[in-house]
């Protein structure tokens, strides 16, 4: 996803967590976690773009949509759920007056605009789906080769090395 909307991948630095290390299974008796419950990964993209991902089995969903997408830029902000888009331009950007002692008297969600919709678009898994089934039968292009799965396998090794020695790693580029 990274690679495609906004730039390859250059470095890594991840982290992973047990928030919960005592759990319960379906017959209620407790038991010690033995895997990780929460992730968090910074990646630093092709023209200096830094991209954070959070995910997290011990978070209360408290957003728009289960899944959102936040796009920050400077000069503008794009959160995109499953179904919509909302933007929020620089200028159109509330300028708050920073007081810890008084509520603070602007609504942060109503300046944002949402997006309209100019195209219907089919499940995305359906249509990815297809362009298979057509690189199969019809010898179509297809844009998710092999190479791009390594990349993806190389990604998360990469992460995995990043957070068991706690440091910043380098995405070599794979051989074509």
């Amino acid at each position: 996803m990274l690679d495609n909307l906004f730039g390859a991948v250059k470095s890594v630095s991840c982290f992973a967590a047990t928030h919960i290390p005592r759990r319960w299974d379906e017959r209620g008796e407790p038991y010690q976690a033995t895997a990780d419950d929460a992730a968090y990964a910074m990646f630093e993209l092709d023209g200096g773009v830094i991209a954070t991902l959070n995910r997290s089995w011990c978070v209360r969903v408290r957003r728009d949509d289960l899944v959102t997408f936040q796009v920050d830029g400077t000069h503008g902000s794009a959160v995109a759920g499953l179904q919509w888009c909302r933007s929020q331009s620089r200028i159109n950007t509330p300028k708050p007056i920073w007081n810890p002692d008084i509520p603070q008297s602007i609504d942060f969600y109503k300046g944002w605009q949402l997006v309209p919709d100019t195209t219907t678009y089919d499940n995305a898994f359906k249509a990815q789906w297809e362009l298979f089934i057509r690189h199969v039968v019809e010898d179509a292009p297809y844009q998710w080769t092999l190479r791009e799965g390594a990349k993806g396998v190389q990604l998360v090794e990469l992460a995995k090395q990043s957070w068991k020695e706690r440091r910043w790693i380098d995405v070599p580029e794979l051989p074509a």
